[in-house]
C-alpha cells in the first residue's frame, strides 16, 4: 500500500486519537497520547506489500497466540525478537474509508485498539471484529515520519519474508512472553484507573463491579471498577457493560450475603438510584 511504499518510520493513530506505542517493558504494546515519543515510532520493513514493524527497542510487532483475557476472543499483540521471522510478524495493510487502513494478519485477524473500561482501555489486541459498536477500533491513520531515500547506501533491503502455507486453524507462533500465560480478569492491572465520585441528583447511580475469572471466582483483593448508570433495568445494564468492556454475552450477578454464592439479577434494579456492587460474569465462566 502506498502509505508504506517509501516509508522508513511511521506512527499509527487509532480511532481513540492515541498512538500505537511500544511499552517500556519492551514486551507489551499499548496506546498512548504522546505522538512525539520514540516509543510511538515504528520502523517499516516492506516486501511485496506485506510489512513488518519494528519498535524503538528493536523488536517486531507480533500477533501472538496468547489470549488477552481468558474466555475472550482477542489475542495479545507483543514486541518480540523471534529467532525466525514468520507470519506472526507480518501485516497486510488493507485500505478502508478515507485515509484509514486496517492491518491484517496472515490468518485474517486485524490489529485492534481497544477502548472502554480497564483492563481493555489502552490495550492492543488482534481479533476478528463482531460488534458494530467497535468496528472502527481496527482502523488506523498512518503518519509517515521518515522516508527511504532512493539509491541511498544506508537503505538496505529487509531480510526475505518466510512464505508459509495458510492453515484453516489459527496457529501463529504461540508465545514469546516470559510471563505466565494463565491469568484472569481479576489480575489485570490498569495504567489509568479512574476513581469516580458518587453521582448527584438525576445523574444516575454508581455501580461498582468486579469481573469473575474463567472459573467464576472473584479476587476481592483487586480494586473494584465503577460506572455511572442512569437506567433501571438489568437488560439495559447488561448492554451498557458489554459496550464498556468490549465483550459479549455476560451476566450481571450479585453475591449472597448468606453464603457468598453468586446469583443473577433479574428485571429491575433497586429504586432511588441506590449504589450497587455487582459481579460481571462472562458466559464462558
Amino acid at each position: 500500500m502506498e502509505q508504506f511504499l517509501n516509508a522508513k518510520i511511521v506512527r499509527l493513530k487509532s480511532s481513540h486519537d492515541k498512538y500505537l506505542t511500544a511499552d517500556e517493558d519492551e514486551e507489551s504494546v499499548v496506546q498512548g497520547r504522546d505522538g512525539s515519543s520514540r516509543a510511538s515510532k515504528w520502523a517499516v520493513e516492506n516486501s511485496d506489500g506485506i510489512i513488518r514493524l519494528k519498535s524503538c527497542y528493536g523488536k517486531y510487532l507480533t500477533a501472538s497466540n496468547q489470549p488477552f483475557l481468558l474466555g475472550m476472543t482477542g489475542r495479545k499483540v507483543l514486541q518480540t525478537n523471534p529467532a525466525r521471522l514468520d507470519s506472526s510478524v507480518e501485516w497486510d495493510p488493507v485500505r478502508d474509508k478515507g485515509a484509514a487502513i486496517k492491518l491484517k494478519t496472515r490468518y485474517g485477524h486485524f490489529l485492534r485498539a481497544n477502548g472502554g473500561l480497564p483492563p481493555w482501555r489502552n490495550s492492543v489486541t488482534h481479533d476478528i471484529p463482531h460488534r458494530t459498536a467497535t468496528k472502527d477500533w481496527i482502523l488506523w491513520e498512518v503518519d509517515v515520519v521518515d522516508i527511504v531515500v532512493a539509491n541511498s547506501p544506508a537503505a538496505k533491503p529487509p531480510p526475505p519474508l518466510v512464505v508459509e502455507e495458510k492453515d484453516s486453524s489459527y496457529s501463529p507462533a504461540a508465545s514469546y512472553s516470559s510471563r505466565p500465560a494463565s491469568f484472569s480478569f481479576s489480575r489485570q492491572q490498569s495504567r489509568d484507573t479512574e476513581h469516580s465520585s458518587p453521582p448527584k441528583g438525576n445523574d444516575g447511580r454508581l455501580i461498582y463491579f468486579h469481573i469473575a475469572d474463567e472459573n467464576g471466582r472473584v479476587d476481592e483483593g483487586f480494586e473494584e471498577l465503577s460506572i455511572t448508570f442512569k437506567g433501571t433495568g438489568v437488560d439495559e445494564l447488561t448492554q451498557r457493560m458489554e459496550e464498556e468492556l468490549g465483550i459479549e454475552r455476560i451476566s450481571i450477578c450479585a453475591k449472597s450475603p448468606l453464603n457468598g454464592d453468586l446469583f443473577p439479577l433479574r428485571l429491575q434494579l433497586p429504586p432511588n438510584n441506590a449504589t450497587m456492587h455487582v459481579i460481571v460474569v462472562p458466559q464462558s465462566s
